[in-house]
């Protein structure tokens, strides 16, 4: 498996070594899902003000959040899958508020990385088709991403 994560931070505030750390997680996180093949995702990290327009334009929802993925291989109405035998499977991308990762490290009493990991596996699982919507799917991601965020070593 190779994947290929492009990393945009607007906000200049992530250190190259919390990025190369996510890198390092989100790579465990695919060899967990057994994923195989060329992969490409990315990672744009956030302020408040830009994951609100964001929620607001894409969810239609007017508040700021900690972290939106937008899946390419969810197909929306009328659109068509794309398939080359040479073409790398693109995931789609994560968006992650650096502020709220901040805001919430401290309430949960935990790590800004600790936080800032949970973000990009959550992210990275939404990717891949998995929800929570309901009580029965929330179990099954929130105890997969306990999983790789303990085995990464990022306990709480």
């Amino acid at each position: 498996m190779n994947l290929e994560i492009d990393f945009i931070d607007e906000t200049e505030k992530v250190a190259e070594a919390d990025q190369a750390k996510v890198e390092e997680l989100l790579i465990l996180a695919a060899q967990n899902q057994k994923l195989s093949g060329d992969i490409e995702l990315s990672v744009t990290f956030v302020d408040n003000a830009r994951i609100q327009e964001i929620n607001k334009e894409y969810r239609n929802k007017d508040q700021a959040t900690d972290v939106i993925s937008f899946a390419m291989e969810e197909l929306g109405e009328g659109e068509t899958e794309l398939i080359g035998a040479d073409m790398p499977r693109v995931l789609g991308d994560i968006i992650i508020s650096i502020d709220r990762a901040k805001e919430q490290a401290e309430e949960y009493g935990h790590g800004y990385m600790r936080e800032l990991g949970f973000l990009a596996v959550h992210g990275f699982l939404h990717l891949l088709g998995y929800d929570h919507l309901t009580k029965e799917e929330e179990e099954v991601m929130f105890t997969l991403q306990k999983e790789i965020l303990d085995e990464f070593g990022l306990q709480r």
